[in-house]
């Protein structure tokens, strides 16, 4: 390894030899634009950070962006002074507050940040946090970065050290920076077998309930289950996804605009182009009756989405035996986590899940 960039001991000590990062902002009237220039790197990156999130990669970050982003886009990076290694990314964007007790100011958020993105942080080599923290404030607080007022950095995942150390980080340049958790992603570890899950990881009730109702509606009607892939018309796939989802909840429905639609489509076609979409459907007697939106990535299932129709064969409890085949999936193609992601609805702990935080911190100019 290149000596101007070593790797840190610990990450709360910094070494003392260590040259400071150096930071190439990519502004809004710069091009090519941050994600151009760094693509071919960017995703080697989010593989060494501390936790590797699906929704960091390239390919979210440059979809969210052109479909739901607003505001001057920010990529800064952050390099080793000699070698020009890439250890740092903070994706960010700049807008002005229309609303609420801080409406005027200009805020900075990262990509991805707040709807639709489930965990998200500032991209960092594992190890290599605080070099980068250090970096990014050095920058915030340099000629070359635009004037703000807020840094809101939502949706970090229990892992991330950026909640962690950034406060004590940002004291010195008279920045508040409170924490808070934001909400909690229930998940559970996979064993390698689907009968050590039911008997170590439900309960006996719940992995009771499972299995009958599995069995009934595999007795009582002619049960499919298929997975999007390459050979299906994928925009006839996720209308028939949203169909489901919408009719499920009324709040779900609330949920999907028109352009979060669009969204939902541009990232199946980026994430089944990527290898990562897994969206499944329940059939029963021929009919769509289940659906879950989910990814396959680093070993782990992410459940990003759901829906039924609590019309159709509810009493053949269509989602919840869809969810026992998908548990089944992710432990037959070698996933190690499942993950419900964001929301503590009730069912997520009947199968088993434990909470695991999500946090927020925000800097503040006094």
């Amino acid at each position: 390894m290149n000596s101007d960039c070593l790797t840190q001991d610990a990450p709360t000590t910094p070494a003392a030899h260590a040259a400071p990062l150096l930071s190439i902002a990519y502004g809004p009237d710069v091009r090519p634009t941050g994600f151009e220039v760094l693509a071919a790197e960017w995703n080697d990156l989010v593989a060494r950070t501390r936790f590797n999130s699906i929704f960091l990669t390239h390919e979210w970050q440059t979809t969210w962006w052109a479909s739901l982003g607003q505001g001057d886009l920010w990529i800064v990076a952050f390099r080793c002074p000699q070698s020009r290694a890439l250890v740092g990314i903070a994706p960010l964007f700049l807008h002005t507050l229309e609303s609420g007790p801080d409406a005027g100011k200009r805020q900075f958020n990262l990509v991805g940040c707040i709807e639709v993105s489930d965990y998200l942080d500032i991209i960092a080599e594992r190890d290599r946090e605080q070099e980068v923290y250090a970096a990014l404030l050095a920058w915030l607080h340099s000629p070359e970065a635009p004037a703000w007022d807020i840094v809101d950095i939502c949706n970090l995942p229990e892992a991330s050290l950026t909640y962690q150390l950034l406060p004590a980080l940002a004291a010195p340049f008279g920045l508040q920076a409170p924490v808070i958790q934001e909400d909690t992603a229930p998940q559970f570890h996979l064993p390698m077998r689907y009968e050590e899950y039911l008997q170590t990881q439900v309960d006996k009730k719940q992995r009771h309930e499972i299995r009958r109702k599995q069995r009934r509606a595999e007795r009582e009607a002619t049960v499919g289950l298929y997975l999007v892939g390459p050979e299906h018309v994928l925009e006839a796939e996720v209308d028939d996804f949203i169909a489901l989802q919408r009719a499920s909840r009324a709040d779900k429905a609330d949920f999907m605009t028109p352009q979060m639609r669009r969204f939902f489509l541009a990232i199946a076609r980026r994430m089944l182009a990527a290898g990562w979409l897994r969206l499944f459907f329940l059939t029963i007697d021929g009919d769509k009756a289940a659906t879950l939106f989910a990814f396959e990535y680093d070993r782990r299932f992410w459940l990003y989405n759901s829906g039924y129709d609590p019309d159709a064969h509810a009493q053949l409890s269509p989602g919840w035996v869809l969810l026992s085949y998908a548990i089944q999936y992710a432990i037959a193609t070698g996933c190690r986590v499942f993950d419900f992601m964001q929301g503590d609805e009730e069912y997520k702990y009947r199968f088993g899940a434990t909470d695991y935080k999500v946090m927020r911190v925000t800097l503040r100019k006094t």
